[in-house]
């Protein structure tokens, strides 16, 4: 079938809008109408080659949309269902096997060497081999390929054009917090970075009874938000030393860390802000090789710790329903951190995120 994507076909360069066939789902797949795709930041790494994904490729990893057809074999949705389509996995390694698939032994092979497992692509141009299946999905697209690993149904009374982000950094933030750290009533939480995956961090934390929410970022306009959506202190990185307000707030430290940012330097600070016993977080994706010196006699003297989070420890067919129930409370208001964008203006909607104008910029496709 014919389908309209975005094309990442050079580093640094806009994507190309193009008319593309898309091959029949094939066992254990499900083919999606895509409604709305949530436009993050891996993907522009992806795009930009900071993580080496081939190209040509269509990216996009946190579609929504409804089921079209299913391949042979698929019973967890039929045609009609509305979806969330989030992070592929293997199911049959040590990690999935115990339940824990952001951890999955294949979760690279699965989600970033566009391509299905068997080595084939589901997209071509014209004869040439488009690559796709990226995070199981390739959703900057009028459709996707997904498989039953990655998909969420969800009620058909939400508005699957909000619900994308949820499949990913949404997902990451309030899962640090309710699952990976298990944040407990009455604890001191600081958050480093402000965009929309620390935000639904400060969002999950007021949910789960944190007493202290320190959310820490240098644009005003993030940490005003920040305040509004549960943070209970704002530290401006920029106008003062964040580990010595932070010090000075608390007076022994936080209980738990978050790293949204990725930058070393900003980890740092995370630990050197710890608690005795506090646990540290790193959700930000860093430059490829990026490394980390830290002062071990602070980690070893107070049993302190740090620790990788990958989609925030997350069930999705769990997590994302719960956050959509949350969302219908009011109680987690994560609406507040969407633009919306045509999907022919994708590439506006990717500069204005590298600028730092928007916190989340969701693509919506034409209506049918």
């Amino acid at each position: 079938m014919k389908i309209h994507a975005a094309v990442a076909r050079t580093p640094h360069t806009p994507f190309s809008l193009e008319r593309l066939d898309l091959e029949e789902p094939r066992e254990g797949e499900i083919l999606v109408r895509v409604v709305a795709t949530g436009v993050c930041h891996t993907d522009i790494v992806m795009r930009d080659q900071h993580l080496p994904v081939p190209q040509p490729v269509v990216l996009g990893h946190e579609g929504a949309g409804i089921v079209e057809r299913v391949g042979p074999g698929v019973a967890k949705v039929a045609p009609g269902d509305h979806v969330v389509m989030t992070f592929n996995s293997c199911g049959h390694c040590p990690s999935c096997n115990d339940h824990q698939e952001t951890y999955c032994h294949e979760f690279f092979p699965r989600n970033f060497f566009g391509a299905r497992a068997d080595g084939s692509s589901g997209i071509s141009c014209e004869g040439e081999r488009v690559h796709g299946n990226i995070f199981g999905q390739s959703s900057f697209a009028s459709h996707a390929l997904c498989h039953e690993r990655n998909i969420v149904k969800v009620p058909e009374d939400a508005d699957l054009a909000l619900l994308g982000p949820l499949a990913c950094g949404i997902q990451t933030g309030a899962g640090a917090v309710m699952n990976a750290l298990d944040v407990e009533p009455g604890k001191v939480l600081a958050v480093f970075g402000m965009g929309s995956v620390g935000l639904a961090a400060v969002m999950a934390a007021r949910i789960v009874g944190a007493s202290r929410i320190i959310a820490v970022d240098v644009n005003e306009a993030r940490l005003a938000l920040a305040a509004e959506l549960g943070a209970t202190d704002i530290v401006n990185g920029k106008a003062s030393d964040a580990v010595a307000a932070i010090m000075a707030l608390t007076g022994a430290g936080v209980d738990y860390a978050i790293d949204a940012s990725g930058v070393p330097a900003v980890i740092d600070q995370c630990v050197r802000v710890l608690a005795p016993r506090g646990t540290c977080g790193i959700v930000g994706a860093s430059p490829h090789g990026a490394t980390l010196t830290l002062d071990l006699t602070h980690i070893l003297s107070g049993g302190r710790r740090v620790r990788g989070i990958v989609e925030g420890d997350s069930n999705p067919d769990v997590l994302i329903p719960l956050l959509i129930d949350l969302h219908r409370q009011g109680r987690f208001p994560f609406d507040r951190l969407i633009t919306f964008y045509d999907f022919a203006d994708i590439n506006q909607a990717v500069e204005d995120s590298e600028k730092g104008i928007v916190l989340k910029p969701v693509v919506r496709q034409p209506a049918v």
